[in-house]
């Protein structure tokens, strides 16, 4: 895996929930093929409502419409990687979106571990 920060790109891939590969959520395995590629990250965010290519309104609100609701899979990663993996969404993604945007990252770690040292420059940290 990847440490990130700067430029790069962000894939956002919007599936249904319903979508399966090999009898296993479609989400799922585009994530986990994401990190077996070692990209940087990935992370689903589950929809409330929405409407695709069918033009059909799915919802949460009405259990009647409640079914294979929006999904939105967004991988980040440097432009050359995130290349390298969208042949693996055309093995798996059958109807969806898939979408490129340029992005700038700033990654934060955890800033606990140094409360109290001193910088370069002898600043303490805080």
């Amino acid at each position: 895996m990847t440490r990130l920060a700067g430029n790069a790109l962000r894939l956002t891939v919007f599936v249904g929930e319903n979508d399966t590969w090999h009898h296993k959520p479609l989400y799922s395995e585009i994530v986990h093929r994401a990190h077996a590629a070692g990209l940087a990250g990935a992370s689903v965010f589950h929809g409330v409502e929405g409407f695709g290519a069918s033009s059909r309104i799915h919802t949460s609100r009405l259990l009647s419409l409640s079914e294979d609701l929006p999904v939105a899979v967004v991988i980040v990663d440097t432009e050359e990687r995130v290349q390298a993996f969208l042949p693996q969404l055309d093995e798996l993604v059958t109807e969806g979106l898939a979408v490129l945007d340029a992005c700038h990252v700033i990654s934060y770690a955890d800033r606990t571990k140094n409360r109290g040292e001193t910088d370069a420059k002898g600043k303490k940290s805080l």
